[in-house]
C-alpha cells in the first residue's frame, strides 16, 4: 500500500542534506532525534510540515481491505489482525516525521537524551500522556511493553530485545535503555516501540487474546464495533490526550474510520464504484487510466489524486525459497528470471506505463551504480569476493526481452543455464539427472488476483521450457501460517525500503533469520557480505561510508537473484470522494503511506 516515485531533484538533495548534516551527537535532552545531524524542526514547531494545522475535525471515512481478520491484537504472532490497527490505535514514545529520511519527535515522551556514542538513550514521559481509558502512562508501562513485546510479541519486535543490555527507571517519568552493541539506530528504534497498558494483562495470556480483547493503547482511535472477518469501526476518542500536541496538529481528523472486508480486489473495486467505500489506492497504472471513468468520476463526486515521492523503489515480485532445491542454485534462479518476460507482462498488466524495478534501492541515491563496483563499494565487497554471487563485483543487470510474447532469446538463455545446472528436456519435460521433473508451486492469497494473472502468463512461458508451474491460492490465515513456516516454493513479495535503511535490513536479509520460522528473510539468503554491509551501515559515522554500504548491499541482493522483480509503484494513486482533502502544496518526501492517508487528510463538505 505504499506506491512511490521521486519528486523534484532539489527537494531530494535537501532531504539528503538534512539526513547527513554534520553536527554533534545528541548529548542533552531534546524534543527530537535524527539518525544523522539535527532534527529539521525546532523545539517550538507548530505542526508537521506536511500537515494542515487548520484542518477541520469531523466526518466519516470507509476503507476496504481484502481477506479477513480473526484477531484484534496486532502485536502477537498468532492470528490475523487488520493491519491498520497498530497505526491508528497505538503510539510510541517518539513519532516519525515523513518529511525527513529518519527523524523522530517527542510523542508520549516530552524529551529524548542519548550518550555521545549512543550507547544508551533516555526518554522522559509527558505528564499528560494517557491511555484511551484515561489512565496515565507510566514508566512501568513502558518497561513492561518493551519486555513483553520483546519476548512474547510478534517477531518484528523480538530482535530489538536482544540488543538491550538493560532498561531501568531513572526518574519519576524517565526510563533509560542501554544497548549491547554499537549501533547508532538503536536509540531511534527504542523510541518507536508501541506502549501498552500493563495492568490490562495481569493474570491474562497476552498472546491468546484473539477477538476477545484488544490491547489498550494511547492512540486517537478506539475500536467501537466489529463483525469478525467482515467489518471494523474505530472512532476518535473525544478525550484523546495528545490532541493539542504540535506533532498531532492537523492530523487524525476523521471522527470515524470504518474498514469493510472483501473477498478480492475486484469485489472491493466494485464496492467503491457503488459508493460503499470512501477511498481506494490503485497500484496499476493501466487500470488507473482505463477503469476510473465510471459515472461518479465523470460527475466529479470521485477525485483521482496522484502523490509523488522520493523514496527507493523497494522490491516487489516473486521470491524464490532458496531453502529448497532447485532454487538453491543461482543458475536456476537466473533462468527463471530470464523466462519471465517482463516487457510483455508489463504491457499486458499496466499498459507498459510502470517502469521495472532494477534493484532493491533503485530510483534513489542509495541504488547500486551500473557496471563494475568501484571505489569504496568495491573495497567493502572485496573481502567477500569468493562468496559473492556472480555479477556483484562485475555488474549485474536484469535481462530485457524484445517485447514480443514468445521471448525466444530469453528462453534460449534460460535453457542454457538450466542445462548447465543439470536439467535437460526429456519427452517435453524438464528433468534432473535422476529423472525428477522440474515442477513447483506459487503460493498466493485468494485475494491476490493481480499476481494470479501474472503467474498465469508466466506459467505459459515455463511450459515451453518443460517446467510445470501451478498456483496455490489460500486464505489469509493459511497464507500467514505457511509464510511463517517458510512453507512455499515461490510467493508474492514486497519490501518497502526507505532513505534511511537500518536494523530492519537484518530482519529482511540477515543470515540469523534464514532458518528461523517467522522471520522476514523469505528467500532464506545467508550471505556474509550482506551481513557485513548491514553492520557497516548501522555503525557508519559518515555519509560516504553509509552510502557505499547500502550500494554494496544493493549489489549483493540484486546479483543474488532471489526475486523476480516486477514494476515500480512510482507514484501514489488514490481515488476518493470529493469531500476528502489533503495538503496538496506540502507533500512529504515519503509520499503516500499509512502515515499520510488517512493521517493528514480531512473531511470537508463543499
Amino acid at each position: 500500500m505504499r506506491p512511490g516515485l521521486f519528486h523534484f531533484i532539489a527537494a531530494s538533495l535537501t532531504g539528503i542534506a538534512l539526513f547527513f548534516g554534520a553536527s554533534p551527537c545528541q548529548a542533552a535532552p531534546s524534543h527530537g532525534i535524527a539518525m544523522y545531524g539535527e532534527p529539521a524542526l525546532p523545539a517550538d514547531f507548530v505542526s508537521l510540515p506536511y500537515a494542515n494545522p487548520e484542518a477541520p475535525k469531523g466526518g466519516r471515512v470507509v476503507f476496504g481491505n481484502t481477506g479477513g481478520f480473526d484477531s484484534l491484537n496486532p502485536f502477537v504472532q498468532k492470528g490475523t489482525a487488520p493491519w491498520q490497527l497498530r497505526f491508528w490505535s497505538y503510539e510510541s514514545l517518539m513519532g516519525r516525521s515523513w518529511d525527513e529520511p529518519f527523524t523522530l519527535y517527542g510523542l508520549l515522551a516530552e524529551s529524548v537524551e542519548t550518550a555521545p556514542d549512543r550507547s544508551w538513550v533516555e526518554f522522559t514521559l509527558r505528564p499528560e500522556a494517557r491511555f484511551s481509558d484515561g489512565s496515565p502512562v507510566t514508566v512501568e508501562d513502558v518497561i513492561w511493553s518493551y519486555e513483553t513485546l520483546g519476548t512474547q510479541g510478534h517477531l518484528r519486535y523480538r530482535g530489538f530485545q536482544s540488543q538491550i543490555a538493560d532498561i531501568v527507571q531513572v526518574g519519576p517519568r524517565s526510563v533509560r535503555l542501554s544497548f549491547t552493541t554499537p549501533d547508532r539506530e538503536l536509540a531511534l528504534i527504542a523510541g518507536m516501540r508501541p506502549i501498552l497498558k500493563k495492568a490490562q494483562w495481569e493474570g491474562k495470556d497476552f498472546t491468546a487474546s484473539g477477538l476477545s480483547e484488544a490491547p489498550i493503547g494511547t492512540g486517537a482511535y478506539v475500536v467501537t464495533d466489529f463483525e469478525a472477518g467482515r467489518s471494523l469501526t474505530l472512532r476518535r476518542n473525544p478525550d484523546y490526550w495528545g490532541a493539542a500536541l504540535p506533532f498531532r496538529r492537523g492530523t487524525l481528523n476523521f471522527d470515524e474510520m470504518r474498514i469493510e472486508f472483501y473477498g478480492d480486489g475486484t469485489v472491493l473495486f466494485e464496492a467503491f464504484k457503488a459508493g460503499e467505500l470512501s477511498v481506494v489506492r490503485e497500484f496499476n497504472a493501466e487500470k488507473w487510466q482505463t477503469q476510473y471513468d465510471f459515472p461518479a468520476v465523470r460527475r466529479g463526486n470521485v477525485v483521482k489524486s496522484e502523490i509523488p515521492n522520493q523514496r527507493p523503489s523497494g522490491m516487489t515480485g516473486l521470491v524464490m525459497n532458496t531453502r529448497r532445491p532447485p532454487f538453491d542454485d543461482w543458475r536456476v534462479r537466473e533462468a527463471l528470471i530470464e523466462a519471465f518476460n517482463f516487457e510483455s507482462i508489463n504491457d499486458t498488466m499496466t499498459g507498459g506505463v510502470q517502469p521495472r524495478i532494477t534493484s532493491y534501492f533503485s530510483s534513489s541515491t542509495l541504488a547500486m551504480r551500473p557496471g563494475p563496483a568501484t571505489g569504496r563499494v568495491r573495497e567493502m565487497l572485496a573481502p567477500f569476493a569468493d562468496s559473492l554471487p556472480p555479477g556483484a563485483l562485475e555488474g549485474y543487470t536484469l535481462p530485457k526481452s524484445d517485447g514480443t510474447a514468445r521471448n525466444r532469446a530469453g528462453l534460449r538463455r534460460a535453457m542454457t543455464l538450466l542445462n548447465a545446472a543439470g536439467w535437460t528436456v526429456q519427452e517435453g519435460i524438464l528433468r534432473r539427472a535422476d529423472g525428477a521433473p522440474f515442477a513447483f508451486a506459487v503460493l498466493l492469497r485468494q485475494a491476490d488476483g493481480e499476481m494470479q494473472r501474472v503467474t498465469d502468463i508466466y506459467a505459459q512461458a515455463l511450459r515451453r521450457l518443460g517446467i510445470a508451474l501451478r498456483v496455490e491460492t489460500v486464505d489469509d490465515a493459511q497464507y500467514a501460517a505457511r509464510i511463517a513456516a517458510h512453507d512455499f516454493d515461490m510467493t508474492n513479495f514486497r519490501r518497502d525500503l526507505t532513505l534511511s535503511p537500518g536494523n530492519e535490513q537484518r530482519l529482511y536479509w540477515g543470515s540469523a533469520g534464514a532458518q528461523q520460522d517467522g522471520s522476514r528473510n523469505l528467500m532464506g539468503m545467508e550471505s556474509p557480505a550482506a551481513d557485513a554491509m548491514i553492520d557497516t551501515l548501522l555503525t557508519s559515522h559518515s555519509s560516504d561510508d553509509f552510502n557505499a554500504a547500502v550500494r554494496a548491499l544493493d549489489r549483493v541482493l540484486t546479483a543474488g537473484r532471489y526475486v523476480i522483480p516486477i514494476w515500480q509503484y512510482d507514484v501514489g494513486r488514490i481515488a476518493h470522494i470529493r469531500q476528502l482533502k489533503y495538503p496538496e502544496d506540502r507533500l512529504p518526501i515519503y509520499g503516500d503511506g499509512v502515515n499520510f492517508m488517512p493521517d493528514v487528510w480531512w473531511y470537508e463538505e463543499e
